[in-house]
């Protein structure tokens, strides 16, 4: 019995001692340690939670501004090539030429030194006033390309001769390029430049009323042309083009196929096509808008000093085929400079002969025949 009863109580005093401890366990022993596990465990899961939710709402905000940018760069694309599309049409409206008044101030200077008067800013200032504010202007003139001082003169009573040429219904375009200087590695030929700084000076261009630009290149066929002459020409007229569209400006491309030589027409024929051809691949490498430019060509003539003087009416031919062979059909304007090739005779001896010509129709005509606007 009596042992009975202390295994018993043994027994039971082994519970009590192990209640004991129980109830005096310390915060943080072992015996609560599954408590804080799951809690941890419960707090990792809420943060796993809120890192995805947080990535799913950034997944879902990044796409929708990647959206708006699209929409938005449609629709700013869309605007830049009606604008530029306007201003093109504007500027080869038929009937109508560019006035180009971008000598600079020391070809100005010998102007002026011509009439005896000296090469001062006022005199400048006076001498493109009397062109700029001729009444009328605009009914023969679509745009002014303008130098860089010009831009920023106005008349003696303080109006902009920018606003002059508005007033007008005239585009002001300004020249962009800094002249011709010697190209090293080519046989004693030229490179334009002026590509440094020109972002900056477009845009600036831009807001002083500039709507187009120029840049001028030559390539002289007694000299080759080399491959370097013309891929230099090519390119730099492709990065004028480019930036100057980057900035609101639309680009007339001139690569201007000087006159010198003895050569006859179907070689000035040849280096054309071979010129244009270079620009056209280097305009679609910078990613140049056809429809926002207007080309400036040389018109295909023999050289100055050729034995046989080609007539208009051949020249006009060699020159539209060069045209149909090269120039895209969205290049929506072709500017001529007439007094190459004999324009203004031609128009003399119909006006000797009682044909009267009508000055718009020859543009009229080269539209039809070359199907691009002219």
């Amino acid at each position: 019995m009596a042992c009975s009863s202390l295994l018993k109580l043994s027994a039971s005093s082994s519970s009590w001692i192990a209640g004991q401890q129980a109830v005096n366990q310390r915060p943080g022993s072992a015996a609560r340690f599954p408590t804080r596990r799951v809690s941890v465990i419960r707090a990792g899961s809420y943060t796993d939670e809120l890192i995805k939710t947080a990535v799913r709402n950034f997944s879902v905000l990044a796409c929708g501004l990647i959206v708006w940018y699209i929409v938005l760069f449609i629709v700013f694309a869309f605007f830049f090539v009606s604008d530029i599309g306007r201003l093109e049409k504007s500027i080869a409206s038929p009937g109508r030429g560019i006035l180009a008044i971008d000598e600079s101030n020391a070809t100005c200077g010998k102007r002026l030194a011509s009439i005896g008067l000296d090469n001062t800013e006022t005199n400048r200032q006076a001498y493109r006033q009397l062109l700029l504010t001729t009444p009328g202007l605009g009914e023969y003139i679509s745009g002014a390309i303008l130098f860089e001082e010009t831009l920023y003169q106005s008349t003696t009573d303080g109006k902009k001769f920018v606003d002059c040429l508005r007033d007008e219904n005239i585009v002001p375009g300004i020249k962009v390029d800094k002249g011709l200087v010697p190209l090293p590695g080519s046989n004693n030929e030229s490179w334009c430049q002026g590509l440094d700084g020109l972002a900056s000076r477009s845009a600036e261009y831009y807001k002083q009323g500039a709507r187009f630009a120029k840049w001028r290149t030559v390539v002289s066929i007694p000299c080759g042309p080399s491959a370097l002459a013309v891929k230099e020409a090519a390119w730099g007229l492709a990065r004028y083009a480019a930036i100057s569209q980057e900035n609101g400006l639309v680009p007339i491309v001139e690569p201007e196929i000087l006159l010198d030589g003895d050569h006859p027409i179907e070689r000035t024929l040849e280096v054309a096509e071979r010129v244009w051809a270079e620009v056209f691949y280097y305009l679609a490498e910078n990613n140049v808008t056809f429809e926002g430019i207007l080309l400036k060509p040389s018109m295909v003539t023999p050289g100055a000093e050729h034995k046989e003087k080609a007539s208009p009416d051949t020249i006009a031919k060699y020159t539209l085929t060069m045209l149909r062979r090269r120039v895209p059909p969205a290049v929506p304007g072709i500017m001529v400079v007439i007094e190459e090739w004999g324009l203004f005779e031609s128009f003399g001896l119909d006006f000797i002969f009682s044909k009267k010509a009508n000055i718009k129709v020859p543009s009229l005509d080269l539209k039809k025949d070359a199907t691009f606007g002219i």
